[in-house]
């Protein structure tokens, strides 16, 4: 049985003004949560008859090209359909780039399809972001883009859908305004939806919640110094191979580099 680990004064201040649109406690909450991924999809995409039959959060997918950028999804779930979904939280203008929303469309429809399998299979793939400013600019609660075809003014209806979800929209008599609401607060007491205040609430004010967060928080700080770590010894292993005409491997081996280390810079240095 695992130990709970005993939050520090530190980690209890800055839980308590954790919302869900910081993306640390939204993909902790949102964990194997069901019920809540189902509410904030129904609410998005305004359809009730959704049911979730998977939700992994931080769910990595691998570029399987050398060099290939791989991403992070903050939210992935299907759903009985087999309709696929990244909801990604960003309070960051910068990383709600349509750009982005484009490479992680690609990245959902890539991994759907399995040998032989015809391209009439594939799923409706949705990837939501849901963003802490109005980063398109014209005060709408969510913004649909979908492929149409210019000359005919007609959806193309290839099943690719992207959508942002305005956080800063506020009207609580709108299912959206209220989701949104909800997902700037700091306090369950204060949110609309049982089912986000039953999670942020068991999180926020319960021994095993605080200590189950308290260790996410530490794992992301890992992780973070982990590739700041790696990043920064790429680059050193690139002025030196730049400086001195090496190769990769000759500049790892005389920097005594891990085997495991060398396996991951190498496809960042090529």
């Amino acid at each position: 049985m695992n130990e709970l680990l005993t939050p520090s004064k530190e980690d209890l201040q800055v839980l308590k003004g954790l919302r869900l649109l910081d993306d640390d406690f939204m993909t902790v909450v949102f964990e194997q949560n069901i019920k809540a991924t189902e509410l904030l999809l129904k609410i998005i995409l305004r359809k009730e008859g959704i049911k979730v039959l998977r939700v992994e959060t931080q769910a990595e997918q691998k570029n399987p090209i050398v060099g290939g950028r791989s991403i992070t999804l903050d939210i992935y779930a299907e759903d009985s359909d087999g309709r696929a979904f990244d909801v990604e939280v960003q309070r960051d203008d910068a990383g709600a780039d349509p750009h982005r929303a484009r490479y992680h469309s690609s990245v959902l429809d890539s991994r759907m399809l399995k040998t032989k399998q015809s391209f009439k299979e594939l799923r409706d793939s949705y990837v939501i972001f849901i963003t802490e400013n109005d980063v398109l600019g014209k005060g709408l609660p969510m913004y649909h883009i979908n492929r149409r075809i210019e000359e005919i003014s007609e959806n193309f209806n290839d099943g690719s859908h992207i959508i942002y979800v305005n956080g800063a929209y506020k009207n609580d008599e709108d299912p959206v305004g209220r989701l949104m609401h909800d997902f700037r607060c700091t306090s369950a007491v204060d949110m609309f939806y049982d089912e986000l205040a039953k999670s942020v609430r068991f999180f926020k004010e319960t021994e095993g919640g605080q200590s189950r967060m308290s260790k996410a928080m530490e794992d992301r700080i890992r992780r973070a110094e982990e590739e700041t770590r790696i990043e920064t010894t790429v680059h050193l292993i690139k002025e030196i191979m730049e400086s001195m005409k090496m190769t990769a491997e000759q500049v790892m081996t005389m920097m005594n580099i891990s085997d495991d280390d060398r396996t991951v810079m190498m496809k960042k240095i090529h």
